[in-house]
């Protein structure tokens, strides 16, 4: 398991844009598991939606890559020297909105990594159910 402390020791993304709160598992190279706590306070509620709060589709992918981000560092040398950057979505679903006071956890599978290119099957989840699923590409550069 890794804190927000060691969370930042890997990834790049700061406050606002950490979007993960835990990591829960780290099977390298094949399975990594994520949390978020999705609070009342976060800044994109107060656009999205006044009186409505919706947390937007486009972060919880945002979400879902970071921890497959976090997945995918731990299989190189020197992990904090690197950085993960997005190469495709595909075959994003939504299937329900995430509102403050739910729990994201993010279950991110590895499909296939060769050559610094990692490509994963990404589902979060509320209470058991899946919210939002995708297949994602990252490529893993130097800084």
């Amino acid at each position: 398991m890794l804190d927000i402390n060691e969370i930042q020791k890997i990834l790049p993304h700061r406050y606002p844009f950490l979007l993960v709160d835990r990591i829960l598992e780290v099977q390298p190279g094949k399975k990594v598991v994520g949390l978020k706590n999705v609070t009342a306070n976060e800044q994109f509620f107060n656009g999205h939606f006044p009186g409505h709060p919706i947390m937007p589709g486009v972060l919880i992918i945002e979400a879902m890559a970071q921890v497959a981000g976090v997945g995918l560092l731990t299989t190189v040398d020197n992990p904090e020297e690197k950085v993960p950057y997005f190469a495709r979505i595909e075959d994003a679903r939504f299937k329900h909105p995430v509102k403050p006071g739910d729990q994201l956890i993010f279950e991110v599978e590895v499909v296939k990594l060769r050559r610094g290119i990692g490509k994963v099957a990404a589902k979060a989840l509320v209470d058991g159910e899946i919210v939002t699923e995708a297949t994602l590409t990252c490529a893993i550069q130097d800084k």
